[in-house]
């Protein structure tokens, strides 16, 4: 019988049906002449009805910045889908999450959107691979825990290292059979971070009576990085005069171990893997009292709520290995007296979600936090710190990865290669990535030269080149041109920050700076050429180092991916409301949304809006439509996008020389001197080849994995610059076309 189930099982699993896999099936008379279908065309109908995952992001307009915890829940549902709690995020759906193959996270340590932006052009595969953005607050001061979760269990992080091989690993030689008279051992481990990861520290053993017959501190290999004593009670002042080595420890658990023993442990194969062991019999806690769909109970709510033992005090300063491996034991000898159905009445997911529980625990978490400094204002509510959700893929058997970079390591998270280059990490990920269901991989900056005085140049040199992208130099005029209908002419295209006569010429001329670049460039593309108050003129950019490259930015721009399927609308009267402007444009085609701005001070909409269409031929129709009707007299002009929403967002909060119109003269003259600073190039050619290792992992994914790019953005004495996030789900014509 269980022979028949796990065959009906294997042909699911192979979605091999009759009715669409050749197979040995009796046909009726009538349908002889027919013949068996061939087995290309049995698979290309799997292809057709396999289902693909796909995103489906609303983020236009102001909605596109997005917190950090949305990022946690987005992250989260994308591991888990609808288990352990995780829910659909509101602001970006994930159609068939349980069809993803995995999910990859990408962090740029140093990296903001400032610099995505600055440096647009050298990230090519960033800005083509990805089909959504969206800004992101300025980094925290632990960025991977913020997006990925703090509360992680330190018996998982050492799970968290990939598949490193185990040929050095110490058996314990324990081979003799085991019989219910085979002696019972409880193990717990605790550990450190160093540089070569987490490594154990302090391990204890004790018999079946409670005894404890080991009880060892071990000094690590490499320089320790992090005690984490919270956790694992272990100080500098304690480990100093230690000199045992894990070695030696191995030989110790070898001799005390009789050949038939079996060890009891709570997630005991991190405690193993720690000390580089190998044992043929272990019992693990954590699966004798195993949760819903692969959860795992901690060990000190189980000793609570089975053995009425209170463990892992408050009180102490971080916990007992001697102290949990009795617990363990105690467990165990709890579900050998009691059986698994006194367990199952105890009904522990019940006893866990009880409010007194949940209200005792978010007490203690604040507490905590409040003794850590976290909270500095009694009036706000207390911060919980979010689990990571990484443990529960470790605990039903799925790997995860971790790969960053050794300046981080002392941020207290779990870190797993302590590489020394961008270079390494790459090799590695590529390696691991594959073998992992979800990954977070960091690469830096690690410029010698990115120092805070450099990012607020770079910065600087942003402004400058902002402004003169927004700003176009019209004329010659005659001498008794109208100043205010020039104005109306020009403010056709879109709002204007200043406008100033130029008298040094020899016929006047106009200097208009738009707040928006897509007015520059329609007022360069409308009126370039025109006839205007009376005079037939030229309208220009203005000509510094920086704007060389504008022609080649403004067509990338608009070759954007963010920028696909949406136009830019000026001429739009302020008087109307939001529902006559939906109405006015409610006849085009599979129009999608609409985005109609306010002015910062005011409040008031501006004289333009963005319209978002589900294809970009869609809004090709809808351009030409709306430039018809202005041909025919309307006010309305249209172009295609050149600012995604996130960066239209951006841009109107620059704050433009102190909130003074920023006088272009003076800046043509100072670019003409200054050069490029070697530290500039640097950076250059550093996200350049970010940009390059990227494209290398992002090719050597499977198709259908949720692929996310974070930009954490920078804090600092001269300013914070938002940070930047990119996803997509990778294709096979998008990656080819890449």
């Amino acid at each position: 019988m269980f022979a028949n189930e796990m065959a009906e099982a294997a042909c699911v699993i192979g979605h091999k049906r009759p009715h669409e896999c050749n197979e040995e099936v009796e046909e009726p008379q009538k349908t002889k002449k027919k013949r068996k279908v061939d087995e290309d065309t049995c698979q290309n109908q799997h292809k057709r009805k396999e289902k693909k995952s796909r995103l489906s992001a609303g983020l236009f307009g102001e909605d596109c910045e997005i917190r950090h915890e949305q990022v946690y829940e987005f992250l989260k549902y994308a591991a888990l889908g609808k288990r352990h709690n995780a829910t659909q995020p509101s602001w970006c759906r994930i159609y068939h999450q349980r069809h993803l193959a995995k999910v990859v996270v990408i962090v740029l340590q140093e990296v903001s959107q400032l610099y995505f932006y600055k440096f647009y052009l050298q990230f090519k595969h960033l800005r083509r691979a990805f089909q959504h953005r969206f800004s992101l607050p300025p980094t925290s001061a632990n960025f991977i825990a913020s997006v990925c979760g703090e509360g992680i269990n330190m018996k998982h992080q050492n799970s968290m290292q990939g598949s490193p091989g185990c040929g050095n690993y110490v058996h314990t030689q324990c081979e003799s059979p085991r019989t219910d008279s085979s002696p019972l051992f409880g193990l717990d481990c605790e550990m450190c971070l160093t540089e070569k990861g987490n490594e154990v520290t302090r391990v204890s053993l004790v018999d079946a009576e409670g005894q404890c017959i080991m009880d060892e501190l071990i000094k690590p290999e490499t320089q320790i990085l992090n005690y984490f004593t919270r956790y694992s009670g272990i100080t500098r002042k304690i480990l100093l005069p230690v000199k045992t080595k894990l070695p030696e420890v191995q030989d110790k658990l070898k001799k005390l171990l009789p050949c038939d023993a079996v060890l009891v442990g709570h997630s005991l194969n991190a405690d193993l893997h720690a000390l580089q062991m190998i044992h043929p019999s272990v019992i693990d806690t954590s699966l004798l009292f195993a949760r819903h769909k692969g959860r795992r109970f901690k060990l000190k709510f189980l000793a609570k709520a089975v053995l009425g033992k209170e463990i892992q005090s408050e009180n102490k300063v971080g916990h007992d290995p001697t102290e949990d491996a009795e617990a363990a034991l105690e467990l165990l000898q709890y579900f050998i007296d009691q059986g698994p159905r006194k367990v199952v009445e105890l009904n522990l997911e019940m006893v866990l979600s009880a409010p007194n529980l949940i209200e005792s625990s978010q007490q203690k978490s604040a507490l905590q936090l409040q003794q850590n400094g976290v909270q500095k204002h009694s009036s706000e509510p207390p911060s919980i710190p979010k689990p990571c959700f990484l443990d529960h893929l470790n605990a039903t058997g799925q790997k995860t990865l971790l790969l960053s970079r050794k300046e981080l390591a002392s941020s207290g998270l779990c870190q797993n290669s302590l590489s020394t280059s961008n270079k390494q990490i790459l090799k590695r990920a590529i390696q691991e990535v594959p073998l992992s269901s979800f990954s977070v991989i960091q690469f830096t900056l690690r410029s010698a030269h990115d120092a805070p005085d450099l990012v607020a140049e770079v910065c600087e040199k942003m402004r400058i080149q902002l402004a003169d992208m927004l700003t176009v130099y019209a004329g010659p005029f005659d001498k008794d041109f109208c100043l205010k209908s020039l104005r109306r002419e020009f403010k056709k295209c879109g709002p204007i920050q200043s406008l100033t006569v130029l008298t040094e010429t020899h016929q006047p001329h106009i200097c208009i700076q738009y707040e928006v670049l897509e007015a520059a460039q329609l007022a360069m593309e409308s009126l370039n050429g025109a006839d205007v108050a009376g005079s037939h003129i030229k309208v220009q950019r203005p000509v510094t180092v920086m704007m060389l490259d504008c022609d080649m930015l403004i067509k990338e721009l608009e070759m954007d991916i963010e920028n696909e399927g949406v136009i830019y609308v000026a001429g739009v009267k302020k008087t109307l409301t939001d529902t006559d402007l939906q109405e006015k444009f409610s006849h085009l085609k599979d129009l999608q949304a609409l985005f109609w701005p306010r002015d910062l001070k005011s409040g008031k909409h501006r004289n333009y809006c963005f319209l978002k269409f589900q294809t970009s031929e869609s809004a090709q129709e809808a351009l030409q439509d709306i430039n018809r009707q202005g041909a025919k007299g309307s006010q309305l002009q249209s172009r295609k996008a050149l600012t995604s929403s996130h960066l239209h967002r951006w841009i109107c909060h620059m704050d433009y020389n102190d909130g003074k119109p920023i006088q272009l003269v003076h800046h043509i003259l100072h670019m003409k001197k200054e050069q490029l600073s070697t530290s500039e190039q640097d950076i250059r050619k550093k996200l350049k080849k970010l940009d390059r290792s990227i494209k290398k992992l992002y090719r050597s994914l499977e198709n259908n994995t949720l692929c996310v790019v974070l930009l954490p953005g920078v804090n600092s004495v001269y300013g914070s610059f938002s940070g930047l996030g990119l996803m997509g789900i990778k294709e096979e014509s998008r990656n080819s076309a890449c």
